[in-house]
């Protein structure tokens, strides 16, 4: 009887105090909001996104060094959808559902996003987007901090055509939904300017390609046809290093045909000789090589928390560090994390970029920009040799598409649409 009742007891006790720490960890998951990272760290993509995530881990420990988020510190949920593009899905379902995150910042391709788009819209949740891309989107749960095809594509064909007087163009690019779309664009672009079929030639490889020999050699042989040549490149990942040392190989140089990449920059560049590649072109809204104040201070923080000076920065890590800054001063503004109440208070917010000037946030989720052209050194550093006199907002939807050219995108009243025709008035997708 006597040990019956102590057992009781003792049962009785394990199982209040297992409550007690369950209560206690409530209560902890209470005192903090939840940051879903969303980048794959395994796969063929995890050569950019691995950076990506670090970045978003010193940007909350730093605004952890603040005090936090509305007296809240803010605590960092990391998932690795290893490059597999439905995992992406699964994995912010996992984020939303599960984690109970604010807000999630991820992705790098745009087939990743179209994977994760459907889920953040049904679960109302958040996307800070951080890569160039397509364009022809614009979702009331997404916020593309990454530039659009008028923030890099148009203006770099721009500068081929205007500066080196190019005539001839190689389109090539990874077979998928971005290159497909963005050289769409760009064939319609050129043609809009006078380039026959006859002078572009298109190709697509899978992701992780390797065997670039043949492709390299035909690209050669389309550049020695008497009119200068180009090579404008939306190869993403891991296939970019054997694509730039084939270059070599062959002895392509940028004055024979330049190359000119949306997908490259300072981080890619890193793992490859770069010496035959000097010359060669990337078109982004950044550069680690630029020489501004509020940089050099990201770089020194950078440098300091990867414990590494060797580690370089790049533009994706810009749009994060733009985004997340974004995202912070709009729940000040808000007063909570609730998706409805940051979609409110983010149009319009400002926040300092890194290049010296100021990003604005404007109704249809995407930013104002500078865009910049570099050349490829030989220490792995881009120097700019052209930019714009001032930023560039944004256009989510395409002036050289026939299905585009009449769509617009504001989440701001009257319209409250991502793809708003303004010949019918009509939206066909997405609204409040």
């Amino acid at each position: 009887m006597f040990k019956n009742a102590i057992f009781k007891k003792t049962v009785v006790s394990a199982v209040a105090a297992t409550a007690l720490i369950a209560a206690q960890y409530a209560m902890a998951a209470k005192d903090t909001i939840k940051v879903g990272i969303l980048h794959s760290l395994s796969g063929t993509m995890a050569i950019s996104e691995t950076t990506l995530k670090d970045t978003m881990l010193m940007l909350i420990e730093d605004q952890n060094k603040k005090g936090g988020l509305l007296g809240k510190k803010l605590e960092p949920v990391v998932v690795d959808p290893a490059s597999n593009w439905p995992l992406f899905a699964e994995k912010t379902r996992e984020l939303i559902e599960k984690e109970k995150v604010a807000a999630i910042f991820g992705c790098w391709t745009s087939v990743s996003r179209k994977s994760v788009l459907p889920v953040v819209e049904e679960l109302n949740g958040l996307l800070f987007y951080p890569v160039q891309y397509e364009g022809e989107e614009s979702s009331r749960n997404v916020f593309y901090t990454g530039a659009a095809p008028n923030q890099q594509a148009i203006p770099a064909v721009d500068y081929l055509r205007n500066e080196l007087g190019v005539e001839r163009w190689v389109l090539a690019g990874t077979d998928y939904v971005y290159p497909r779309t963005t050289n769409k664009i760009l064939e319609a672009y050129l043609k809009a300017n006078g380039v026959k079929d006859k002078d572009i030639m298109i190709n697509y490889t899978p992701f992780g390609h390797s065997d670039w020999q043949s492709i390299v050699s035909k690209v050669k042989k389309f550049g020695s046809e008497g009119k200068k040549t180009a090579v404008v490149s939306t190869i993403n990942g891991d296939a970019n290093v054997p694509f730039y040392k084939e270059l070599g190989n062959q002895g392509v140089s940028a004055d024979q045909i330049p190359v000119v990449a949306f997908s490259v920059g300072e981080e890619e560049l890193s793992g490859i000789d770069t010496a035959p590649l000097v010359g060669h072109l990337a078109a982004w809204n950044y550069f680690m090589s630029v020489d501004t104040k509020e940089n050099q201070a990201f770089i020194k923080d950078w440098h300091k928390f990867i414990k590494d000076k060797k580690r370089v920065t790049n533009d994706p890590m810009e749009a994060h560090y733009i985004g997340f800054k974004m995202w912070v001063k709009a729940v000040e503004k808000a007063g909570s994390t609730k998706t409805d109440d940051v979609v409110d208070a983010m149009v319009g917010v400002t926040v300092p970029n890194l290049t010296g000037g100021v990003a604005v946030m404007h109704p249809n989720h995407h930013l104002s920009k500078p865009v910049l052209i570099g050349e490829i050194q030989d220490n792995g550093q881009f120097e700019t040799v052209w930019k714009t006199p001032d930023t560039v907002i944004g256009d989510a939807w395409s002036d050289f598409l026939p299905g585009s050219k009449s769509l617009v995108a504001s989440w701001t009243k009257p319209i409250q649409c991502g793809n708003f025709n303004i010949k019918n008035g009509k939206c066909s997708g997405q609204n409040f």
